[in-house]
């Protein structure tokens, strides 16, 4: 603990087992919240309580005047219970808690109100709230927040796993003890392969995927009001859901799935049921189940009352909206919809109008009240599609979380319908002109990938992670107790550039990367209509171009779009330290840096005999690219898909570019390939690849 500040040591260890009263030592005793004697569990000793002793911190906690009356709704959601974002109930809780938090003036006055607030809140609720704060204060810019992971094991480790745990420190008291218990959960996930949708569990329900997605919705939150400059949010919403839509197809089509199906009436039976086997914390209270078959009803549940014909009526009104081309204000005034506007002078695009009216932050959209609250009650009524009156009491599904939501096959159905929708919106849109296409200055000679002896093929397999669920769960031991998670992971590769500029001086450009598999379920060719939906960006960067001939090494863990490290506790106590003796940079953006997508799954799985796929590189003019920035942060990690903390995505152009709009007619009226649409261009590289898949480890040459 000697590296960290002690800002960093004081939030740190209110994440650490956050069902568990705050005035237990921490860090297996080497940290006390000494708190107020009026907070202090029934019959509890702290020792010591007038400072520290050796090898132990004391954090003094002093009581705050009138703290409940500044808590407002956030005392409304029980402890124990689940926290969603998609509750419009619970978003105000949030927004109270973070209020009160965010009135200190400095991070220990902070400190201080998060230790006293800690057991009075629901836990998720408590973790969400401080996250969002640390995040956007300026003065805790370095503070580093713990992974979700290891703060809530229980959302990401089965209940079996978990107990075998508890069984393994029981023997302890027996037994001579261990440095450390660890504990193995393999490729069981929630179910069989008898179920087909169960071939893909491994990526639905991998760790960083469902972190990702957690973190994601802290960085962009829907209708929380803070002095932030949310640069183009609705279309971050969009492109970044459409992109994991994409990777998920890619994951189906490498297991012999085809793509996801979407949810388009919400009448009928829902074929895909989920188990998902967890918990929602310590209280062993188990998160919801959903049958196959199930239809949703009308949910009528507490203070939570969702329609379906109320749901269907914002449908028709976007669907309209979208094709008279305008949206309708609360004013009665229209706002046109087009994509063919300038961001970087403050001009709206459509589909950025689209995305606030869809995740519906009433902040945000044209018109709350008329557009509705489609995508985070559609979210609710699948979540509580299993007790929709109550009359049970059972917790609510997954699909109520964030952190958890990706768990479930009907979340990708619910997403391929709401993407369907941001789709319907491109297809209205004006193809790209071949001006817009081309950058005749520059030539795209060769690209080739390696990752090994054999060039352009790349290799996946299983690997293991270790997460400390002791840091998150009380197993009533001092003994660090190790989860070891499978997860889909790749032998690191590098990209090679071979670019020629073919004028005089040097160009400024931005190199474009994208990979789609060839071919469909049925093995046959996808033309460029068919594969458009399926590129997934893998990296986007700017450089300056020589004239003539420029080689380009770029690594995969460089990549624009993915978290290439992940923090947790331990390395946080390290000082920033990495497993492999690495230390993070100085000056980054501590945990906003936190948000991109896993490294691990930047690749898609692959087949065991190889799978052949597309790597498109495209490169544009960076002088029409770039946008006027404000001081750009040191945190460059993952733009693609998380922009930048306070300033300006960092492309002018619409998310997905060239693959966000339908093509222009081909000349003889025929399909498009990708080759011919793109590769006629001399800024454009079409090269095959193939990504081979094996369950082991492959060693590296």
């Amino acid at each position: 603990m000697a590296g960290m500040s002690e800002d960093q040591r004081g939030l740190l260890y209110l994440f650490e087992q956050p069902s568990r009263a705050i005035a237990f030592p921490r860090a297996a005793g080497s940290v006390v919240y000494d708190m107020p004697p009026e907070q202090m569990p029934p019959g509890m000793e702290l020792a010591p309580r007038s400072g520290p002793s050796p090898g132990r911190t004391v954090v003094t906690v002093s009581p705050v005047d009138n703290l409940k009356d500044e808590l407002g709704s956030a005392l409304s959601i029980p402890k124990g219970a689940v926290f969603s974002v998609f509750l419009k109930q619970h978003r105000q809780a949030a927004k109270d808690l973070i209020a009160c938090f965010l009135k200190r003036r400095s991070p220990a006055e902070l400190r201080n109100v998060a230790a006293n607030v800690h057991d009075m809140v629901n836990e998720s609720l408590f973790v969400y709230s401080l996250s969002f704060v640390i995040i956007r204060r300026s003065d805790l810019r370095n503070v580093r927040l713990p992974p979700i992971y290891e703060t809530f094991p229980s959302w990401f480790v089965p209940e079996t796993t978990i107990a075998k745990a508890r069984e393994e420190v029981s023997k302890q008291r027996y037994m001579p003890k261990t440095e450390r218990i660890v504990v193995d959960h393999g490729l069981e996930f929630s179910g069989t392969d008898e179920n087909p949708e169960h071939r893909v569990a491994y990526w639905r329900e991998d760790y960083g995927i469902n972190a990702h997605h957690w973190h994601w919705h802290i960085v962009f939150p829907a209708e929380i009001e803070i002095a932030l400059h949310r640069d183009r949010k609705g279309e971050l919403f969009y492109y970044m859901h459409q992109q994991m839509m994409a990777r998920y197809d890619m994951e189906r089509m490498s297991v012999g799935l085809g793509r996801v199906v979407k949810l388009d009436n919400w009448r009928e039976p829902i074929p895909e049921g989920y188990f998902p086997k967890l918990t929602t914390g310590n209280s062993s209270l188990n998160w919801g189940s959903r049958p196959d078959g199930l239809s949703v009803k009308n949910l009528t549940r507490h203070r939570i009352r969702i329609n379906i014909n109320e749901m269907e009526m914002w449908r028709d009104r976007i669907f309209e909206a979208i094709h008279l081309k305008k949206v309708v204000q609360e004013d009665g005034k229209e706002i046109q919809l087009t994509d063919d506007l300038d961001p970087d002078r403050g001009q709206k695009r459509g589909i950025d109008i689209v995305g606030d009216m869809l995740e519906a932050d009433t902040r945000l959209s044209p018109n709350y009240t008329f557009y509705g609250d489609m995508h985070n009650f559609g979210h609710v009524l699948l979540a509580l599609a299993h007790d929709p009156d109550g009359v049970h009491r059972e917790e609510m599904g997954v699909m109520g979380d964030s952190g958890t939501a990706m768990r479930d096959p009907v979340f990708y159905r619910w997403h391929r319908y709401i993407d369907d929708i941001f789709q319907e919106y491109k297809f209205l849109q004006k193809p790209y002109t071949e001006d817009q296409l081309n950058f005749p200055e520059v030539s795209v000679d060769k690209v080739t990938v390696t990752a090994g002896l054999e060039n352009n093929v790349l290799y996946t397999y299983f690997n293991m992670r270790e997460i400390e669920a002791s840091r998150g769960l009380d197993f009533d031991s001092d003994t660090p107790v190790i989860v070891r998670l499978t997860h889909l992971d790749h032998r690191p590769f590098k990209y090679h550039f071979q670019i020629s500029n073919k004028s005089r001086s040097k160009v400024e450009a931005t190199i474009r990367v994208f990979i789609a598999p060839m071919l469909n379920i049925r093995n046959m060719r996808m033309n460029f209509l068919e594969q458009r939906t399926l590129f997934a960006e893998m990296d986007k960067f700017q450089i300056s171009l020589k004239p003539g001939k420029n080689i380009i090494e770029r690594r995969d863990d460089e990549s624009s779009i993915t978290l290439p490290r992940e923090f947790n506790f331990r390395n946080i106590e390290r000082g920033e330290v990495y497993e492999d003796g690495t230390v993070a940079p100085p000056e980054s953006d501590g945990s906003f840096c936190a948000c991109g997508w896993p490294q691990h799954v930047l690749l898609p799985r692959g087949k065991p005999e190889g799978m052949p796929f597309q790597l498109v590189v495209m490169v544009t003019d960076w002088n029409e690219d770039k946008v006027n920035q404000p001081t750009p942060r040191a945190c460059g990690n993952a733009a693609s898909f998380c922009g930048i903390l306070n300033g300006k995505y960092p492309d002018k152009k619409p998310m997905g570019f060239p693959f966000d709009r339908l093509p222009s007619d081909h000349p003889t009226n025929g399909p498009w390939m990708v080759e011919e649409y793109l590769g006629r261009f001399s800024n454009v590289s079409v090269t095959e690849i193939n990504i081979k898949f094996s369950k082991k480890k492959i060693a590296e040459e």
